[in-house]
């Protein structure tokens, strides 16, 4: 019997593994930081043995309540993950599993491998709709990719939108969503995209935080910074990817193309909602703001089953956004509707699936939902403030 990590995204320690029936790992940490919660490994020789698996150190997790209620991912290809129920008791998080197989991985949701995010980005840009740009390095000197889907001529009446994902890299659920959104937009056939498209250039960066992503962290970058907190002061010493993206949407807006829209796509570990965080925290938040808000929530919810307005992040009162985040700084910054997508890493609890909990294809459905929703934003009329 063998454990292993070493992998793209992977994440786990091994206390003791010299018995089946008491398996013990340990969740390592982001570098630089306390962070942990993303785990992601292989157990090898177990085909039909009986496997008790448990988590040391899951109580001392960044959300423990995270594993409350909570089922892991395992696949034996890497493409097909299924659920599997979970026991929380004190500490220890504790599962038993008896493989079908000779291999099976086992993670803390459906990775998203940097090696897949590289096909996503070649494959988005054999359509002619798509074109990029490398905006620079991360830490590691991993490329930070920024791609825009757009067709026809612009006349400068279109609007931009712009979307980010991953900035937490454990959150792989954003990038399966963002695989989902440009599947969606470069569909040749879907004429969804293509009315939306004559309206709108949309500007994609489909993973914030690389490094993170190839490390197996949860929630911060090489230097052990969360990027959800560098937006007001980002460095290229310490947060990169925050820097460069900042920077585009500046540049962009200077040369005449305002940012009308941003979206930024998580996930969220302990509450079982798909829900949108606003930025109501502004300063200059008024009733039009709160209009645009209400409008792109209540279309998003009539077009996705998944997702529902009545649960999610407690509204701040105006003056006090955070304007270390995303949403914050570029709502400030650029005046535009801001908006903060969470998805479970558990499952909805009113539209549950026994078999795939929240899972990639229900993310990539929902980039769909909110591609329809944008569309109609910018029909509503409600973007001019």
């Amino acid at each position: 019997m063998q454990i292993s990590q070493q992998f793209d995204g992977g994440n786990i320690e091994v206390i003791a593994c010299e018995r089946a029936e008491d398996i013990q790992l340990k969740i390592r940490s982001d570098r630089n930081s306390e962070f942990y919660q993303w785990f992601y490994f292989r157990i090898s020789g177990i085909k039909n043995t009986r496997c008790t698996i448990k988590i040391m150190n899951a109580s001392g997790a960044a959300y423990p309540g995270g594993f409350d209620a909570y089922r892991i991912c395992y696949s034996y290809d890497r493409e097909n993950w299924l659920r599997h129920p979970t026991s929380l008791n004190g500490e220890i998080l504790s599962f038993e599993l008896e493989a079908e197989q000779d291999a099976v991985y086992i993670a803390y949701f459906a990775p998203y491998s940097m090696e897949r995010h590289a096909d996503l980005v070649a494959h988005s840009l054999q359509s002619s709709r798509c074109s990029h740009q490398l905006l620079g390095h991360s830490l590691d000197g991993q490329d930070l990719d920024l791609l825009k889907v757009s067709s026809g001529t612009d006349d400068g009446s279109k609007k931009n939108c712009w979307i980010i994902a991953r900035q937490h890299p454990g959150e792989t659920m954003a990038e399966w969503w963002m695989e989902g959104c440009l599947e969606r937009l470069l569909d040749d056939n879907n004429e969804q995209s293509a009315k939306l498209l004559e309206k709108c250039n949309v500007f994609l960066v489909p993973n914030m935080n690389p490094d993170g992503s190839r490390r197996g962290h949860l929630r911060t970058n090489a230097a052990g910074k969360n990027l959800n907190r560098e937006w007001a002061e980002p460095s290229m010493e310490s947060s990169p990817e925050v820097f460069l993206v900042k920077q585009a949407m500046d540049d962009s807006a200077r040369a005449g193309n305002s940012v009308d829209f941003f979206l930024d796509v998580h996930g969220d570990e302990s509450l079982p909602y798909c829900f949108i965080a606003g930025a109501e925290g502004l300063s200059d938040w008024n009733s039009a703001k709160q209009r645009q808000l209400d409008f792109y929530k209540n279309t998003l919810m009539e077009l996705n089953s998944d997702f529902q307005t009545k649960e999610g992040y407690p509204t701040k009162q105006p003056g006090q956004a955070n304007l270390t985040m995303s949403t914050g700084q570029t709502g400030k910054n650029h005046k535009c509707l801001v908006m903060t997508l969470e998805m479970p890493f558990k499952d909805t609890i009113e539209t549950p699936d026994d078999k795939f909990g929240w899972s990639p294809a229900r993310s990539k459905r929902l980039a769909h939902s909110c591609l329809d929703a944008m569309s109609a934003y910018i029909d509503s009329g409600l973007m001019v403030d």
